[in-house]
């Protein structure tokens, strides 16, 4: 029978000869090494229970806090060919400083005296307005002139009218007065002539009355057309007033088709006046423009154009700024998956590159270079990179942010949200879960109001 067992009483007793052998059976260590496993495995459960910091990571540069203080280039805002230089890259400049001086090189703006030429046509031009102005002002005049004597010419034709009248009347009278004598001188003759038949009147006496009947009848003639010629007179006076209405109405026409005339040029003449104006304040302002200055006051980092005699475009950009007085920040990019995580004010840590820094980014606390900030900015709309952009302001109850650090450093920042057990944060993780939703605490105290 084969002895197939693995234990062979024969094999180990032969062993035993071996002080080696012998020693393996007494193993020490062991007893140390089961101490240890047991006291590392109560502290990594202990240390399961230690609270954790849940957080979102982020890499950004330091910028500054208002888009007035970032790096800056000074554009011309005309074209024109450079003459003279008036600084240096690493110079510093004070707002209204010169820095570069340019010369014109448009056909329409050659002219060095430009600006006095313009002023003169300006001049010339106001004096045409107020010479417009007299002579709207004298045809004015004119047109009041016409209608006083217009008035007096008609208020004279009007008497003549009632003169007339009164003439008519008169002489309608006077033929009444005749007829009556006609009557009279008729009744008389025709007695004298029964009375000269009967023999009591002489012939001469028949012949007187038919002289004098004779003679009225003669004066009615007369009156009639002394009556006739004060009707004529009437009629022609009514004509004078209607020709004397249309002589002045033509007239005053005639000057007030001038005196439109005079306003019209008067309008167009104010009109090439304030074309003239303007252009000589494009004109004077173009002057200033070929001095090109600095906006604020910073440092001259890079000069974007060179050379003297080369042209530029108009907004070509010239040199580049860094604004003196600024205030820091941090712009971090996140993922989209923790945006909704985040908000305005939240508390962060960040630590910038080249600073002395040991993170602990579950324990804030016990972390060594690291700087407080709140978020001031949220960007809306995703970036070129992929990620949404935050901006970061210095916490002003924290320690300060290093004097040292230049804008465009990098920098790492932590956004710090609830705190769980480090068990809870390693099953979050395993599972691909992400951190519990946090609010600020303000913005949860408005919310309750």
């Amino acid at each position: 029978m084969l002895n197939l067992s693995k234990n062979n009483p024969i094999l180990i007793s032969s062993l035993l000869q071996y002080s080696t052998v012998r020693n393996l059976n007494n193993r020490p260590y062991y007893k140390t090494l089961n101490k240890i496993i047991i006291v590392f495995s109560i502290i990594s459960l202990i240390v399961l229970f230690l609270p954790w910091t849940q957080n979102i990571s982020g890499s950004g540069v330091v910028t500054t806090l208002k888009p007035n203080q970032r790096p800056q280039t000074i554009q011309s805002q005309i074209s024109g060919k450079i003459e003279k230089w008036y600084v240096q890259e690493g110079d510093f400049v004070k707002k209204g400083d010169t820095i570069l001086f340019i010369s014109e090189i448009k056909e329409d703006y050659l002219d060095p005296n430009l600006v006095q030429n313009t002023q003169n046509q300006m001049d010339a031009k106001k004096m045409s307005v107020q010479s417009y102005d007299g002579k709207v002002t004298s045809l004015s005049s004119q047109i009041q002139a016409i209608d006083s004597e217009k008035k007096l010419k008609l208020q004279q034709a009007q008497n003549k009218i009632r003169q007339s009248i009164l003439k008519i009347k008169s002489d309608s009278i006077d033929l009444i007065a005749i007829r009556t004598q006609v009557k009279i001188a008729t009744t008389q003759f025709n007695r004298s002539v029964q009375l000269n038949k009967e023999g009591l009147k002489p012939l001469t006496d028949v012949e007187e009355k038919r002289l004098k009947l004779q003679d009225v009848e003669a004066k009615i003639i007369t009156q009639e057309n002394k009556l006739l010629t004060s009707k004529n007179e009437l009629i022609n006076a009514r004509v004078e007033i209607n020709r004397i209405a249309a002589e002045y109405n033509e007239k005053t026409s005639k000057a007030r088709s001038d005196q439109f005339t005079a306003l019209s040029n008067q309008y167009d003449t104010k009109a090439q006046v304030n074309k003239l104006e303007n252009q000589y304040a494009n004109y004077s302002i173009r002057n200033g423009m070929y001095y090109i200055k600095a906006p604020q006051d910073g440092y001259v980092n890079r000069a974007l154009q060179s050379g003297i005699g080369e042209n530029i475009k108009e907004g070509a950009s010239i040199v580049s700024i860094m604004p003196s007085n600024y205030d820091i920040a941090v712009e971090t990019y996140i993922s989209p998956i923790d945006l909704p995580l985040i908000s305005k004010g939240e508390n962060v840590r960040v630590w910038f590159d080249g600073w002395p820094t040991i993170v602990f980014s579950g324990w804030p606390d016990m972390s060594y270079g690291t700087f407080g900030g709140k978020i001031v900015a949220i960007e809306n709309f995703i970036s070129d990179n992929g990620k949404y952009r935050v901006l970061i302001a210095p916490d002003k109850e924290d320690a300060k942010w290093p004097k040292q650090l230049g804008i465009g450093a990098g920098a790492q920042t932590i956004a710090l949200l609830n705190n769980v057990p480090i068990w809870f944060e390693l099953w979050r993780s395993l599972n691909g879960f992400p951190p519990n939703y946090y609010q600020p605490k303000n913005k949860s105290i408005k919310e309750k109001k």
